[in-house]
């Protein structure tokens, strides 16, 4: 059995992994093993741990590694502990292969342990493009990684032209895509029931909704604060019943986060509900129901394009990133973030675009896994 490695490290981690870990626990000639790390053992961030185990895994380790403070040398010091942590759990499990995830400050602990003991290292959602610290760390992944799984051809061409070797590059789609598609066809949740969680009014879902989700922008740390005003303040100038939700744990979360306390605690908070956490099905079956999904998740991008969702992507953490016509891009100013808003309140659905793959990334990945055997000693291929 070949032991395949992957380390969670956030919400996102997981919500853009999970569909693979099921099938490598399905696969003959594969044993999953997991760590769990960084704000996904964390309660201020939802502990996503605990979601995983309820969702069946077996966690081989959890490391706790994040420094707070929600600044870049926090981010930076969390990441040096996050290598001696990660390091050392790798020897303990002996991994064959660690499978590492998208472009985190975790991923990049991840990345160098692997590299230093001579694990080979297969990356997901690797050969895009997008604003702020995680452009740098997701090609610098690519260039430690001995296995490319990119989402779709534009990111399998960028990969290959940074010098990777063609045949370690292998398209699957993206693993988020696997697992909406399979939230969405299943009978639907009665949601009516999430509101005894987080704090707020009661919304309507039945009617007109909004979901803000806005993360910090590492390299606009000074910013963030002023960034997220603007963004509630075009939720609260169009009216319309929002959810909003709490940032990731990148530096700066705690600007983004004091915000939204701020609107929280006046009147300006009526018909909003504000959330620490949701789970993924949840947070999906809410984007397929939601009339905008306003702020710079990468979601709105990915998951959006193949939803339909109407999405108002605001500033530069996606900049560049390939996107559908689903997608109108403001700037960090309320007016014409709220302009954009009416527009996508009028537009409506979008038609489904698989830009991100087509709902079969996950087993395409098992089978890969299982049969390749990379050389540990990497070689530019100009």
């Amino acid at each position: 059995m070949k032991k395949v490695c992957v380390v969670i490290g956030s919400r996102a981690n997981y919500s853009s992994i999970k569909s693979v870990l099921y099938k490598i626990v399905e696969h003959n000639s594969l044993e999953l093993q997991l760590i769990v790390c960084a704000s996904a053992v964390l309660g201020r961030y939802g502990d996503v741990a605990s979601l995983i185990e309820a969702d069946g895994f077996i966690v081989s380790d959890k490391l706790y590694f994040l420094i707070e403070g929600e600044t870049p040398l926090t981010m930076a010091k969390s990441t040096g502990i996050g290598l001696l942590e990660l390091s050392s759990s790798f020897d303990r499990l002996k991994p064959d292969i660690v499978l590492t995830i998208g472009d985190r400050f975790e991923t990049m602990a991840t990345t160098l342990a692997a590299a230093y003991m001579n694990i080979p290292l297969a990356h997901t959602m690797g050969g895009e493009v997008s604003g702020t610290i995680d452009e740098s760390i997701r090609h610098a992944i690519t260039k430690f990684a001995h296995i490319h799984f990119p989402a779709n051809k534009d990111a399998a061409d960028r990969i290959v032209r940074l010098g990777e070797d063609p045949s370690s590059v292998h398209i699957v789609g993206c693993p988020r895509i696997d697992y909406v598609n399979s939230i969405l066809s299943n009978k639907p949740d009665d949601l009516s029931t999430i509101f005894e969680y987080g704090v707020g009014d009661v919304l309507d879902l039945s009617k007109e909704f909004i979901i803000l989700s806005q993360h910090p922008v590492t390299t606009e740390y000074s910013n963030l604060e002023e960034q997220m005003q603007e963004s509630l303040a075009a939720i609260v100038k169009c009216g319309c019943q929002a959810i909003i939700l709490w940032p990731n744990s990148d530096a700066g979360s705690e600007k983004i986060s004091h915000a939204i306390r701020r609107v929280r605690e006046t009147k300006s908070a009526a018909r909003m509900h504000f959330f620490k956490n949701l789970p993924v099905s949840i947070y999906v079956q809410l984007m397929a129901r939601c009339a905008c999904l306003v702020g710079n998740s990468s979601s709105g991008i990915r998951e959006g394009a193949f939803i339909g969702t109407p999405v108002v992507n605001i500033g530069s953490r996606q900049f560049r990133r390939q996107r559908g016509n689903n997608v109108l891009d403001v700037n960090h100013n309320a007016g014409e973030i709220a302009e954009a808003i009416k527009k996508q309140l009028n537009s409506g659905r979008y038609p489904s675009e698989s830009i991100y793959g087509d709902g079969h990334a996950a087993e395409r990945i098992a089978d890969i896994l299982a049969t390749t055997c990379p050389s540990i000693q990497k070689t530019i291929m100009y």
